[in-house]
């Protein structure tokens, strides 16, 4: 394949009929913007400038992404592993923001993201719930990897609270001669139990609050509703299963690292990484 060969089916993408038709669409939808614009100016309640500038950012990143997009649709299947590698990096690095001061926890994010992201779009890629294609692999899979990022980033923000709340009880029991496993146990199952909550609310909703873009999607495109239906089932289980398994993979091994080797809790804010 020529290397000009992405940059000429991404250039012939930008003189599709159907992208003007979305700009157009733009242009009406800023205008209804910019009516927000001006009546934040009106009452003075100097939003203007960071609304401005949110939109104008908005979508200059979300053009450039698909952009990006419509690149890596041109590239060879193999390619799909690296991207979604990057991608995951890419998570371990705004997830481990939350967990901040716990000992180890880049190393951590990475390994629990890697596993819970990777081994359900492996295993779905095998059932046929994604297409084995750079076109569904990398969208999907990015998908699933940035819930098990939000997941992780709850379960270890929840965990490292509970450890600064319950410092003298953990130390306390340690000093009775409980183990360090059995002393962190609960605080590990608090973390995931809360960050899984926003994902367990999403299954109650589906279909009865909210129809999600999926399917709404798939639905405007001439699927079969009943199909488009148990599709977004599938997308919600998958991201269900990538969380879990994430922030329980997660809050295990953080919990084997708070501890020294004489088996005492380490200071939270400056243990190193």
């Amino acid at each position: 394949m020529s290397t000009l060969a992405p940059v000429m089916d991404l250039l012939r993408q930008f003189q599709d009929p159907v992208v003007w038709t979305g700009l157009t669409q733009v242009f009406v939808a800023s205008l209804l913007a910019i009516i927000v614009v001006g009546i934040s100016r009106y009452r003075d309640l100097a939003l203007e400038r960071e609304l401005g500038i949110a939109l104008v950012r908005g979508l200059i990143q979300i053009v450039a992404m698909g952009s990006i997009v419509g690149i890596l649709l041109t590239v060879d299947l193999v390619w799909s592993g690296v991207i979604l590698l990057g991608m995951m990096g890419g998570a371990t690095w705004i997830s481990k923001n939350r967990g901040e001061g716990l000992p180890g926890v880049v190393r951590v994010s990475f390994l629990a993201i890697v596993f819970g992201s990777g081994l359900v779009i492996v295993t779905m890629t095998l059932a046929g719930a994604i297409e084995a294609s750079v076109r569904n692999l990398v969208p999907v899979g990015s998908m699933i990897i940035a819930n098990a990022m939000q997941i992780n980033s709850l379960a270890l923000d929840r965990f490292k609270s509970e450890i600064n709340a319950n410092r003298e009880t953990i130390e306390a029991e340690l000093a009775l001669g409980a183990s360090p496993t059995a002393v962190i146990s609960r605080h590990v199952e608090t973390g995931v139990r809360a960050s899984l909550i926003p994902v367990v609310d999403s299954l109650k909703s589906l279909g009865w609050v909210w129809i999600p873009g999926i399917m709404a999607g798939m639905i405007l495109a001439g699927e079969n509703p009943i199909y488009a239906a148990l599709y977004q089932f599938v997308i919600m289980a998958m991201i269900f299963g990538a969380g879990g398994l994430t922030s329980m993979t997660s809050s295990l091994l953080i919990g084997n690292y708070v501890f020294t080797e004489a088996d005492q809790l380490k200071t939270i804010d400056d243990a190193d990484e």
